[in-house]
């Protein structure tokens, strides 16, 4: 049965829709850069990659060799695609000022290798990427890249591991990709992706339970009590299962990060836009993800993500 490429399906959704004009390279220079870095992580301990580069990153974390390998990559393709105007990555401090001519009318900021901390175990890792149209007229400055997930027009995520896949989103759609072994690139598996209306599962670092507050152990004790446990310590890939299967990932804050573990840019923002496309919820534990204005590129938040009904309910429980 032939399926469906990710070129076709982005030039028959997009070619001729003014508003998307040139979302189609930026997502075209995302599957190249993935289907790169699969290639990659299958021959890292072969090729000597998996150990540390031997430095930090602008959060104080240990940057891996491939951390700023698919940094580099993806600041290369998407520079290349000729449409994207400035490029916010995880790995690096100012972000990247591409172009300001009326051609580069899209900014992206990503996480370029979300949880590579577990490649050395071969645990699934990925790629995460948020997608905001340029203000028209206006100079392109640092300022550019902080805006809120509310005005996304489209967020991807890759998950690489027994196979790699591509899931992007733009309003009321999330499509699925799975790359092609043979070289015949991302062909759609997955077609309009909604959370399931079961939830089955949680994903909790129940492991900082010394550490949450009183309201975060009740509703952390709630989803216990309600779901079974899969936790794979890597939000990309905990998230893609529970998208599929039904399940609500949560990483609160606590005692030693109040201000939360994960990036709102790089990480909230994109996969809040991803879960509210498909049906599901996207909060800090307080208030919407998408409607957090930001006040600095690397700010950190709170992350609930799953079905609408599964994220109230802690929501309310956490909010008693």
């Amino acid at each position: 049965m032939k399926m469906t490429t990710l070129t076709e399906h982005v030039d028959s959704s997009w070619a001729n829709d003014p508003a998307h004009e040139g979302l189609g390279s930026v997502v075209k220079a995302i599957a190249d850069g993935a289907r790169q870095i699969q290639a990659k992580l299958q021959a890292a301990a072969i090729a000597d990659v998996l150990s540390a580069a031997g430095g930090v990153n602008v959060h104080g974390e240990a940057v891996q060799i491939l951390d700023e390998q698919s940094s580099d990559t993806f600041i290369r393709l998407l520079g290349e695609s000729g449409s994207v105007a400035a490029i916010g990555s995880e790995e690096v401090a100012e972000g990247v000022l591409v172009g300001d001519s009326p051609d580069h009318r899209w900014v992206v900021l990503m996480d370029p290798l979300d949880g590579s901390s577990n490649i050395d175990v071969a645990v699934s890792v990925g790629s995460i990427f948020g997608v905001w149209k340029r203000p028209p007229n206006e100079p392109v400055t640092p300022e550019t890249m902080l805006r809120p997930g509310s005005e996304q027009v489209a967020a991807v995520y890759t998950v690489y591991g027994s196979s790699a896949v591509l899931v992007a989103a733009t309003a009321g759609s999330v499509q699925g990709f799975t790359l092609d072994p043979s070289g015949g690139g991302f062909r759609l598996t997955h077609p309009d992706i909604r959370f399931p209306e079961k939830c089955q599962y949680y994903s909790v670092p129940d492991g900082y339970y010394k550490n949450w507050d009183a309201p975060t152990r009740a509703a952390a004790e709630m989803l216990r009590d309600t779901y079974s446990l899969r936790y794979v310590g890597s939000l990309v890939a905990d998230f893609h299962r529970n998208l599929l299967k039904g399940g609500i990932f949560w990483y609160p804050a606590d005692t030693k990060n109040p201000d939360g573990k994960l990036r709102l840019m790089y990480e909230a923002n994109p996969l809040g836009f991803v879960a509210e496309q498909a049906g599901g919820a996207a909060s800090s534990g307080s208030r919407p993800i998408l409607d957090i204005r930001p006040e600095k590129l690397h700010q950190r938040v709170p992350l609930m993500l799953g079905p609408a009904g599964a994220v109230e309910r802690t929501v309310s429980i956490l909010n008693t």
